[in-house]
């Protein structure tokens, strides 16, 4: 019996070292952005390149997903120095000699480009050097990424983990009240012909004129306005890479405006029938909310079919 407890005990310290949880996840990567973290270079300018790589190593299929609490990559040629003709060099002077980037974050005396101390340590060191202002962090974004949008993306995640002071940001919830009348079904790609040829690029919720539209992630208000197709529509950007999108609407939350940041079950306006013409039109379908869900993956974005999610915090909500 005492062999058998022993066995057992073993079997579950083995369990929990293979499979932490995602609050242990989470606690080490803080840990870790506040190790590194300075003056010039706040915790959650870390946690945002971070949280970017990890996203678009999650959606490309050109990018390895990188092991352990860290996801930031850098190029063997950036972190050894391109006239280095070792790659997998890890020596301080021959990579500082060879005009490489990479650094000693632990003090082993190795800069090694799958250590995760030595990793971040570089990336706040590299950042570090352009300042302390946002406008700085934006130029060392853009001479890094090379993308606008990379740039917005990233600061959209850093606005919330610094508003929020916490990387838990996952929650959902489903676009309207679940105690109000309401149906919708998977339409995605069925056609459309206002505008010329396209398919449809969401999913339909119908309901009456005037039901609360809801914020259905943690995000950052990106477009509040009118589109000729949309009507007066949102898009707000989470920190997963994820564009929602709410169209038609009959009007916004007036408490609400570009930049603002939003969570979960935030009214951001209500169900009307706006759209398919000039500003104001309205009237020419049935109220619905049109939902969106787009993906940005370091080059592009596009549109995915949010139809399944729906589903998913549709069934979480009547649960709570």
């Amino acid at each position: 019996m005492y062999i058998l407890a022993l066995s057992l005990l073993f079997l579950t310290v083995v369990s929990a070292k293979e499979e932490p949880t995602q609050e242990m996840i989470l606690d080490e990567r803080m840990r870790l952005y506040l190790q590194f973290e300075n003056v010039t270079v706040p915790w959650y300018y870390l946690a945002a390149v971070d949280q970017f790589e990890r996203n678009i190593q999650q959606v490309r299929t050109d990018i390895p997903k990188k092991e352990g609490p860290v996801a930031i990559q850098f190029s063997d040629d950036y972190w050894t120095g391109p006239l280095n003709p070792d790659k997998k060099d890890t020596s301080i002077e021959s990579i500082a000699y060879s005009d490489g980037i990479g650094l000693d974050g632990n003090d082993d005396g190795l800069a090694n480009i799958n250590d995760a101390e030595d990793v971040l340590y570089t990336m706040a060191t590299y950042l570090s050097g352009y300042g302390e202002a946002e406008e700085d962090f934006n130029l060392a974004l853009l001479d890094y990424y090379e993308r606008e949008d990379t740039v917005k993306q990233i600061l959209a995640i850093a606005k919330l983990y610094k508003h929020f002071e916490t990387l838990d940001l996952d929650e959902h919830a489903f676009p309207v009240p679940t105690n109000y009348n309401y149906s919708y079904r998977g339409t995605w790609g069925a056609s459309r012909g206002w505008g010329g040829r396209r398919i449809h690029e969401g999913t339909d919720l119908f309901a009456g004129y005037g039901t609360p539209v809801r914020a259905t992630s943690y995000g950052v208000i990106e477009i509040m306005g009118w589109n000729d197709f949309g009507g007066w529509r949102v898009g707000i950007r989470d920190t997963h890479n994820t564009y929602h999108y709410f169209a038609h609407l009959a009007y916004f939350n007036k408490d609400l405006k570009e930049g603002d940041i939003v969570e979960p079950k935030t009214i951001i306006g209500s169900v009307g029938s706006s759209g398919y013409g000039k500003e104001g039109t309205s009237g020419r379908f049935p109220p619905h909310l049109h939902y969106g869900m787009y993906k940005y993956n370091g080059r592009t974005e596009w549109a995915f079919d949010p139809y399944p999610s729906l589903r998913v915090w549709e069934r979480q909500d009547k649960q709570k």
